[in-house]
């Protein structure tokens, strides 16, 4: 039987994307935003023109890792959390696996934010996933009631905030996490001082 020569090339396409991927978080974790295409390109053992043909500049290829990473290490956690019997715990396992994957690209991040990359749209998925849990939370009510959408949304901005002053090699997040998550139990909660402020970006 003779192959199918676009099924094939398909194939082949597809592989020499999740190399490139997979070079680049490699090339922008060690290089951060300095990083050049061409050492993407070196690394995935592929050509120029084959890079910038998948993709055709550094913002296209960093979305491509980010949107990889959060596939392989948020999404499952979201998933699985939708299930959990205690939305308290799921919402924690999901801000631990966020910031957990925030930590480790560190770099790639760093470079994403200059080259422009993060925008509101960039968080969108994921916002609504923590949207779904809160609701969740509340209404099994481990999760103090007072608590909005954009309060939660301005906690994971400064929880990320807070990698930005340490060694993202450490787990010094874990420290700040398990703050907030208190701060989010209605057990000793004290009444909120105002409403929550005009959200004007989720940009992480």
């Amino acid at each position: 039987m003779i192959p199918d020569a676009p099924r094939l090339l398909r194939a082949d396409a597809a592989r020499n994307a999740e190399k490139i991927i997979r070079a680049a978080r490699e090339v922008f974790t060690e290089q951060g935003p300095e990083a050049h295409l061409d050492d993407v390109a070196r690394r995935a053992g592929v050509g120029a023109a084959t890079l910038f043909r998948r993709f055709p500049d550094k913002a296209a290829l960093l979305r491509a890792v980010l949107d990889q990473g959060f596939g392989e290490r948020v999404r499952p956690v979201i998933q699985a959390a939708a299930d959990d019997p205690d939305p308290a715990s799921g919402l924690a396992r999901v801000l631990a696996a966020a910031l957990e994957s925030v930590a480790g690209d560190y770099n790639v991040l760093a470079a994403a934010r200059a080259a422009g990359v993060l925008t509101p749209a960039t968080g969108e998925e994921f916002f609504a996933a923590l949207d779904a849990l809160l609701a969740r939370g509340q209404s099994a009510g481990v999760i103090r009631a007072d608590l909005v959408p954009d309060d939660l949304h301005r906690i994971v901005v400064m929880l990320v905030s807070v990698l930005w002053t340490m060694d993202p090699r450490e787990d010094g997040w874990r420290r700040y996490l398990a703050l907030v998550l208190d701060g989010l139990s209605p057990a000793g909660a004290r009444p909120l001082p105002c409403p929550a402020p005009a959200l004007h970006s989720r940009t992480p």
